[in-house]
């Protein structure tokens, strides 16, 4: 049996090759073989809940009321976040919001535009 490296994204060890590819099964994540020994942590795309590529710059707009940690404050549906950073970590979006200052979004939970 072959030995196929792990998931970059998810660590699955189920992974396959099809043409070149690897595949993951689990999370269905591709990549090229070459790219196997490059970092995928400086690779990694961030998408948003429609699965828009999402980049440093962009602005975004929350698509679900979201419960702010330490607070009574709620992020409302619509709230339109400009400028925003990709960075790594659960939630993986850094921006500022008027009237909440910094915050950090998990990309799930936002759409471009």
């Amino acid at each position: 049996m072959a030995d196929f490296p792990n998931c970059p994204l998810c660590n699955s060890e189920y992974t396959y090759e099809d043409r070149g590819l690897f595949i993951c099964p689990v999370c269905s994540h591709e990549w090229l073989k070459e790219s196997e020994t490059e970092n995928s942590e400086e690779n990694k795309i961030i998408k948003d809940s429609n699965g828009n590529v999402l980049s440093d710059g962009d602005s975004v707009t929350i698509i679900k009321d979201l419960k702010v940690k330490g607070s009574t404050s709620v992020l409302k549906l619509g709230t339109k976040v400009k400028n925003i950073r990709i960075v790594d970590g659960d939630h993986d979006i850094e921006c500022k919001i008027d009237g909440f200052g910094a915050m950090k979004l998990k990309s799930e939970f936002v759409k471009k535009g």
